[in-house]
């Protein structure tokens, strides 16, 4: 457009927003985190470019006069349009599926601390020692720019209310040191080699909720037994669980939570407990004329249970907890007089009975007979819950086969083993 000297150059409204405004949609305004992007298997490679390095194209790419005039403020929806026109619905969404489940303020390079602590298995007690010693470097989770750390153990898989232990809180620090020794019972050499301990911590808040700090995952089977092993490990955060790629941020805590809640009531199936049981069989001997009452009983030979305690028990109460006690029958009962109880432990997973029961039997009708130990769990006003029991005797199998034949071979010697308890009730005690 050639003009005149003298006169003056005028420029419609159209041609002025033509020239002063960046075509295309208005977008809305990126989030902090859209600037630094994770890259995710649903995310395409356009993803991973930062508003930035989006508009480097605009130097290369054939562009329109009116986009060029822009000044430089090609949108990525330009981009896909200069590009071909079919290609622009496809990035957008892309970008904006992307920005949607990537889009959070975590800081997922950050170091959540370092944790310090011992492991340490003794086969000889069936018990595993897990000393939480320090932590170091924690990610400050309060107003004040510290902590309130303490630190959970899992054992994986298993119910989780029963397996956890817990250290004290120490206040108001990054740095805190623990020294405290916990102990898990009834921890068998087949626990060892399948099992994972799982350690946490956690920032204590009175208010609130507590708060995630970041967790370890340690497989058991690389403590040798008797043989303390030390770990200075960093935490981490936990595994991502898998969630469709098309869910908004909330539908996919939803899904993250009811998959964490279908793991954790399947690993509690798993196992109902453990129980901690000795046999002894005792031949008849001379009976002492001053003896009296269990003593007397005694002296004409028999079998002597003893129901020393249980661990991780499943919980039965709304509470999470349980009212066990420990019932035992040696089978067959035409008379129906083998039945022994113990007291009721109130409100725990780790009852200690320390009680022992006598059957007056001879050595050749005992391996006809099959003893039948099952605990439950007590209710008042309606019947008591079922939570698992095992079963020795010639018929039976695996650990408590061997218990057995043990008792029977070594006549005046008291076997003492932990057993795991199954979830399927004898049919004995079913028809009672």
């Amino acid at each position: 457009m050639t003009v005149r000297r003298g006169k003056r150059m005028t420029i419609s409204i159209q041609e002025h927003m033509a020239i002063n405004v960046c075509p295309g949609p208005i977008r809305p305004i990126r989030q902090i985190s859209a600037y630094f992007p994770r890259l995710s298997p649903t995310s395409s490679i356009s993803d991973s470019l930062s508003p930035t390095q989006t508009a480097c194209p605009s130097a290369t790419l054939p562009v329109s006069g009116a986009a060029a005039a822009g000044g430089g403020l090609l949108s990525p929806l330009s981009v896909g349009a200069a590009g071909g026109g079919g290609g622009t619905l496809s990035l957008m969404s892309s970008m904006d599926t992307s920005v949607e489940i990537d889009s959070c303020d975590s800081d997922d390079n950050t170091s959540l601390g370092t944790l310090e602590f011992d492991l340490l298995y003794e086969p000889a007690t069936s018990s595993l020692h897990c000393t939480v010693i320090r932590a170091k470097g924690l990610k400050p989770m309060d107003f004040n720019g510290l902590a309130d750390p303490y630190v959970k153990l899992h054992l994986l898989p298993g119910a989780c209310k029963a397996n956890k232990l817990k250290t004290k809180t120490v206040r108001n620090t990054l740095n805190p040191v623990w020294n405290e020794t916990l102990t898990y019972c009834g921890i068998t050499e087949e626990d060892m080699y399948r099992k994972t301990l799982r350690v946490t911590v956690c920032d204590e808040d009175k208010l609130t909720h507590n708060e995630f700090i970041g967790e370890s995952r340690v497989a058991l089977r690389r403590v040798k037994p008797d043989q303390t092993k030390h770990f200075n490990i960093c935490l981490e955060h936990p595994p991502p669980l898998p969630s469709p790629t098309a869910m908004t941020v909330a539908m996919r805590g939803i899904s993250c939570y009811l998959r964490e809640w279908e793991s954790e009531a399947q690993r509690s199936l798993e196992e109902r407990g453990r129980l901690l049981l000795s046999l002894q069989f005792l031949p008849p001997t001379t009976p002492d004329p001053e003896a009296k009452g269990d003593a007397k009983e005694r002296a004409k030979g028999g079998l002597c249970v003893g129901v020393r305690r249980c661990a991780h028990l499943a919980a039965m109460d709304v509470n999470g907890f349980s009212d066990p006690y420990v019932k035992t029958y040696l089978k067959p009962d035409l008379k129906k007089k083998s039945k022994h109880k113990t007291a009721v432990i109130k409100k725990t997973l780790n009852p200690e009975f320390n009680e022992e029961f006598f059957y007056e039997i001879t050595f050749a009708e005992l391996s006809t007979k099959t003893l039948e130990v099952t605990v439950w769990d007590y209710d008042l006003g309606k019947s008591n819950d079922f939570i698992g029991g095992v079963s020795f005797g010639c018929q039976s199998q695996g650990d408590a086969l061997q218990h057995w034949i043990d008792c029977l071979k070594n006549k005046g010697r008291k076997v003492e083993r932990w057993h795991t308890l199954t979830n399927e009730l004898p049919v004995s005690t079913l028809q009672e």
